[in-house]
């Protein structure tokens, strides 16, 4: 686990010494650090899902823009037993002035933590940042991390474009709904539409159907 700022440096140094960039099912990268509401360590959110998710800095208007809307749909995120948490390589006081001034500007508190990163290491440890980076500004990097702290999908975006929050939300609610096996989810899909069908595993079953079958046989969603 990465505790900061006392063992930056060495995960920064484990983070760039020729270890391969996460992956979806890899267990995500523990740490602890402040942030916004005190201290806190990934592995507190262990039990339920989590959205982790970077921006490139503070006070700049689409990570404004960003902040806004998903403090927004927080409440949203809740009823999916989702917690939410933040990144940018800015000190804890520049967090804490961009808080107060989104509150003031928008009427918007924000719920969620927001993590400091000032050397980087979280950063690094997750290719938000590359070791060679000209500059500390970190990637739209977003990470859907399940109650077992294990990485289940990630979406990055670049600087000059913000997130949708709607997908966010769609991501979190179809990765929870297909987590057992039982189901996959169609392009699109969002919660009470209608699910794939399982594919046949076996010849006999292939063959009895035909490709219509085979690629949009959908059933209603029994859940």
């Amino acid at each position: 686990m990465m505790d900061l700022p006392a063992s930056a440096a060495s995960a920064a140094s484990a983070a760039t010494a020729g270890q391969r960039p996460l992956r979806i099912g890899d267990v995500a990268p523990d740490f602890q650090a402040r942030s916004t509401l005190g201290p806190v360590k990934l592995s507190d959110y262990r039990g339920k899902w989590l959205v982790f998710f970077s921006h490139p800095a503070d006070f700049t208007p689409v990570c404004t823009s960003e902040f806004v809307a998903i403090a927004k749909a927080a409440e949203a995120f809740a009823a999916l037993d989702c917690g939410l948490l933040g990144l940018s390589v800015d000190s804890l006081y520049s967090h804490l002035a961009w808080v107060r001034a989104i509150r003031d500007g928008f009427d918007v508190t924000i719920p969620f933590a927001i993590v400091e990163d000032p050397s980087m290491a979280i950063g690094r440890a997750y290719g938000m940042i590359e070791p060679d980076s000209p500059d500390s500004s970190a990637v739209r990097a977003t990470y859907f991390i399940d109650p077992e702290g294990v990485i289940r999908a990630m979406t990055w975006y670049p600087l000059t474009v913000g997130r949708s929050v709607d997908e966010m939300l769609r991501m979190v609610a179809a990765l929870q709904r297909t987590a057992g096996g039982d189901a996959t989810a169609p392009a699109g899909w969002r919660p009470g539409d209608d699910l794939l069908a399982t594919a046949p595993q076996h010849q006999q079953g292939v063959l009895a159907g035909n490709d219509r079958v085979w690629f949009c046989s959908k059933e209603a969603d029994g859940k």
